[in-house]
């Protein structure tokens, strides 16, 4: 019996490890390029990804998995979840093949991926700049870069307007289906103009302002305009945040998330002020 169970132990590790080494978001680093499909495709035909309770994939769920040496921890519930930063999107490169969930990718669905949600998850994602809104459904694993919160397909990011840029500052949502007030009045795409929302890094939250000063000081290399200090009154105790920004480019605030390993600093988080 034990025997038995060690065997299913290692066969589940051992298929898991192939669906999430299959998946789009492991060889986001090879030199082969990700694209845009050729063909020019209307995506004001294609609906969003409509919310409904499904079981958790059966594969696509470890308490944690490692990637490029790093631990990421899977959620037990989307409940509750919201979270602002910056969202990339993938296509041909990675169209046709497995996702993390076991699913096929597909460029032209409204689906995404995300390092630490459950699979799936449906999720609204609003394009801070321009305030368009979308709904897709997380069923991959990603994006694995330091500075991204969540991989759009090809279509999603069309619809939100970030496909010729890049990335774009968005506020994800997590749905619950069994909530009627979350069961898509948004089936369309809204749009509402707002241009040259400006974001920040946050490196530290302290109760004490000295020790926000000392962080401060600390990555004073950065230059003191661009390190500051914000304050801010939660259940009526003020706490100083340490901040680093604005930006308005993903690519400028990149390089700064990139440096800061080097000062000891491995959580962070996106935020606008």
């Amino acid at each position: 019996m034990l025997y038995t169970s060690k065997l299913k132990a290692n066969l589940f590790a051992i298929l898991f490890f192939s669906l999430l080494t299959s998946c789009s978001r492991l060889d986001k680093v090879v030199t082969i390029e990700d694209a845009a499909p050729d063909k020019h495709i209307d995506v004001s035909n294609i609906p969003n990804a409509k919310p409904k309770v499904e079981p958790k994939s059966r594969y696509g769920n470890p308490e944690s998995y490692v990637v490029f040496g790093k631990r990421y921890y899977v959620k037990d519930s989307s409940k509750g979840y919201v979270e602002t930063g910056i969202a990339s999107w993938y296509g041909t490169k990675f169209h046709g093949r497995r996702t993390s969930s076991g699913e096929t990718y597909d460029m032209y669905a409204m689906t995404a991926a995300h390092k630490t949600l459950p699979l799936p998850t449906y999720v609204e994602v609003k394009n801070l700049n321009n305030g368009r809104s979308i709904i897709v459904k997380v069923n991959d694993r990603g994006p694995f870069h330091e500075n991204r919160i969540i991989d759009l397909s090809y279509t999603a990011a069309i619809k939100l307007d970030i496909v010729k840029k890049g990335t774009g500052l968005v506020k994800v949502r997590a749905i619950n289906p069994k909530n009627k007030q979350d069961d898509l009045v948004r089936d369309q795409v809204k749009e509402t103009i707002k241009t040259n929302t400006n974001f920040y890094i946050q490196v530290g939250t302290f109760s004490e302002l000295r020790n926000a000063k000392m962080m401060r000081q600390k990555l004073s290399s950065f230059g003191s305009n661009l390190v500051k200090i914000s304050d801010v009154v939660i259940s009526g105790e003020t706490l100083y945040r340490v901040l680093i920004g604005p930006f308005t480019d993903s690519n400028v605030s990149d390089e700064i998330v990139s440096k800061l390993s080097s000062f000891d600093i491995f959580e962070y988080r996106i935020v606008i002020k």
